[in-house]
């Protein structure tokens, strides 16, 4: 069976608001010891997220403009420390009245609870994200998946993989006899053997095991009685 986002995504989710400030938000990820969150809008729809990344960026930025600001060249009579120690002050200021609104990154990138769970890792892996809210069909926010939940499906034993290629695949999908097609799977690692009617049927045959959620790979060994590809029909081997 594919397992879908909504199995495995958190409901419980640790998120901010367009004005929380600065200083929240550190403590949320603190507190619940995560490394980013959505920010929502009254609505409940995911308008942005915020990294760890995000707030050191915004950290940095502000130490930087708020130096060249407001000391471009030290002011005569006054000592470095002075000068750093006024700088540092600023900066807390400005972090004090930087809100979720300026730190988060837009657009938010979200996956619906129906989708697949290898879609979603690929868009993860396509934005370079970490996590993804999961919205419903008005854009709600009604779950998150992070890379972690996305990874449960590979903790599937090899028993449970073979069994499900020979259910969903061999027997549900191509509709061929028992023991028609030996499958054995290592780590995840799955390899078909055995003779398929039809050559036309093979590249099927490893599209759907590779869909299969658990499976890191396919090997195929599979063999055909006619090449359906062909015109002549001869018989493989």
């Amino acid at each position: 069976m594919v397992r879908i986002v909504g199995e495995v995504m958190t409901q419980d989710v640790v998120q901010a608001h367009r004005e929380t400030p600065f200083k929240d938000v550190v403590k949320l990820l603190d507190q619940h010891r995560i490394s980013g969150l959505p920010v929502v809008n009254d609505d409940d729809k995911v308008v942005g997220v915020i990294s760890e990344t995000d707030l050191i960026r915004r950290q940095a930025a502000l130490s930087t403009d708020t130096r060249a600001r407001r000391f471009p060249i030290r002011p005569p009579g006054r000592s470095v420390r002075h000068t750093d120690a006024t700088a540092r002050a600023a900066m807390a200021q400005e972090l004090i009245r930087t809100t979720a609104q300026e730190l988060m990154s837009t657009p938010a990138i979200t996956v619906h609870p129906e989708q697949r769970i290898a879609d979603a890792a690929r868009v993860m892996e396509r934005h370079g994200v970490e996590r993804l809210p999961v919205v419903d069909e008005e854009d709600r926010l009604i779950g998150i998946a992070t890379r972690r939940d996305l990874l449960r499906v590979f903790l599937r034993s090899d028993d449970e993989i073979r069994q499900e290629v020979l259910d969903e695949v061999a027997t549900r999908a191509l509709g061929l006899p028992a023991h028609s097609v030996a499958v054995s799977v290592n780590d995840g690692m799955v390899t078909l053997a055995g003779a398929l009617r039809h050559r036309g049927d093979i590249p099927l045959a490893l599209r759907l095991t590779y869909r299969v959620d658990g499976v890191v790979g396919v090997v195929n060994s599979l063999t055909f009685h006619v090449d359906d590809t062909d015109s002549s029909e001869e018989p493989s081997g």
